[in-house]
C-alpha cells in the first residue's frame, strides 16, 4: 500500500478515539485511531453513498 496521508475531523484533533480518513485518486481509506491496522477501503462512489447516508440519518439508532 502506498504511503497515505491520514486526516482526522477538526473536532477530534486531541482525542484518542477518532475516525481517520485517507483519500487517493480512486480510493478512500477509513480507520480508527484506536486500531490503525484495521483499514476499510471504499471506492469514491461508496464513500459518497456513505456520507449521504450519514447526512440523511440512515445510521441513527
Amino acid at each position: 500500500m502506498e504511503a497515505l496521508q491520514w486526516n482526522r475531523p477538526e473536532a477530534c484533533q486531541d482525542g484518542a478515539s477518532c475516525p481517520e480518513v485517507a483519500v487517493t485518486a480512486d480510493t478512500v481509506y477509513l480507520r480508527s485511531s484506536l486500531q490503525p491496522d484495521g483499514i476499510a477501503q471504499l471506492t469514491t462512489a461508496e464513500w459518497r453513498d456513505l456520507l449521504t447516508g450519514i447526512r440523511n440519518g440512515e445510521f441513527d439508532v
